[in-house]
């Protein structure tokens, strides 16, 4: 099968009359190697390793707790997952709104949320919802900003009660 695409690593030989291929996977990878994506990651695992895999799923353990405790007392908010061993993400909903209506008025103050169904209608359908507000926690992540989101979600149920 001949490549698609030429260039870089992927050419053994050129002459005027003929090109020579390296073999194959080298053959259908035309252009320069991602190198800076490699050295990247290569700089993201070893920082992993530094601060440890044990502690950083902690720490996203510990927000996540202080976050479905922090959304879960807010009156209209429903909280949608509450399992004790689940992933850093808070699902929610919130009375009197759609969840777009929440994604806006978080994204308004610099808060990235998803909504949506997030490919699991089966699931939230169990849950008797079509949609869901989901912040996604990560290690990266602070109380500080679990407060300020709690603070946009109470202030819209105070609008709406």
């Amino acid at each position: 099968m001949p490549p698609w695409q030429g260039g870089g690593n992927m050419i053994a030989d050129v002459t005027f009359e003929k090109t020579v291929f390296q073999p194959i996977p080298n053959k259908f990878e035309a252009g320069t190697g991602n190198i800076a994506d490699a050295v990247g990651l290569g700089a993201a695992i070893d920082y992993v390793n530094r601060v440890g895999i044990e502690n950083i799923a902690q720490y996203e353990h510990d927000l996540l707790v202080y976050g479905m405790q922090q959304l879960g007392a807010i009156q209209g908010v429903r909280l949608i997952g509450t399992a004790v061993h689940k992933a850093s993400v808070m699902s929610f909903v919130l009375a009197g709104y759609t969840t777009e209506e929440v994604g806006k008025a978080l994204n308004q103050e610099g808060i990235a949320v998803r909504t949506g169904h997030h490919c699991a209608q089966p699931i939230l359908r169990r849950f008797g919802v079509e949609t869901t507000v989901r912040p996604s926690l990560a290690f990266y992540n602070t109380f500080d900003e679990i407060d300020r989101l709690t603070a946009v979600v109470r202030g819209l149920a105070a609008q709406r009660r």
